[in-house]
């Protein structure tokens, strides 16, 4: 099953390329996303990620409680799959 999960966007930057990238916060696990679907994203928004890229944004409250749902399912393993840059998935 693919799911979308809420993040905090944590910082926002550009790549080489001039794609719009994000430093996203998921509950202290924070992961490189594409912002270009959610152009309008800014530090301490929250945004729904899927992977890898920021689909929409939401406001903290659903984040949280969509969260919540998705820890007590048991489907939030993949966010502890390292980072290609070598970090790892703790590092915030």
């Amino acid at each position: 099953m693919c799911l979308g999960v809420p993040g905090k966007v944590v910082e926002v930057m550009e790549d080489p390329l001039g794609m719009t990238m994000g430093r996203v916060s998921f509950s202290g696990i924070t992961k490189e996303v594409c912002l270009a679907y959610t152009p309008d994203a800014e530090v301490g928004d929250y945004v729904v990620v899927h992977v890898g890229f920021a689909i929409s944004k939401i406001d903290e409250e659903e984040a949280k409680q969509v969260f919540a749902f998705l820890e007590e399912m048991g489907e939030l393993a993949e966010l502890e799959v390292p980072q290609p840059s070598g970090e790892t998935p703790q590092e915030a």
